[in-house]
């Protein structure tokens, strides 16, 4: 853990991006690590967590990664559970808290209160459209022989 702490400050001193440090870890071995830098490439999707599972995918080479743990200074927001979902991780360690996060003012809070119904403080506009042409897509997809699912 204290590797995932020291790149999250890696990340602050650098003004790259919030307070948050992660690794990915295989067989005891660090396979990556990466800090927030939403502010140094200016993308929101720049968590840890999330590059951490880039730079370990790119270093397996494969998105599966169903035998690494994932270690992260801080309790992972909804994006970032998504991305542990898919990556198929099944062990996250964490340090702080979505509440110690939101004391400092992260709104993490929002997202798990938003997906869970609780509020429509975020306004979204989902709208369905030209769903013929997208499941035609999904048929082509489902007829390749040589697929692999997420």
């Amino acid at each position: 853990m204290q590797l995932a702490i020291d790149e999250g400050r890696n990340g602050i001193v650098h003004n790259h991006g919030g307070p948050f440090g992660a690794l990915i870890v295989k067989d005891g071995k660090v396979i990556s690590r990466a800090h927030n830098e939403v502010l140094l490439s200016n993308d929101p999707t720049a968590h840890a967590e999330v590059l951490a599972i880039r730079r370990a995918s790119a270093v397996l080479k494969d998105f599966d990664l169903s035998g690494c743990e994932l270690y992260t200074s801080s309790q992972p927001c909804p994006m970032c559970l998504a991305a542990i979902y898919w990556a198929r991780i099944k062990t996250v360690y964490y340090g702080s808290t979505k509440e110690d996060v939101e004391n400092i003012g992260f709104r993490d809070n929002l997202f798990y209160r938003y997906i869970c119904g609780q509020t429509q403080e975020y306004d979204l506009r989902l709208i369905n459209t030209s769903r013929d042409d997208c499941l035609e897509l999904l048929r082509e997809w489902s007829e390749k022989s040589d697929r692999r699912l997420y």
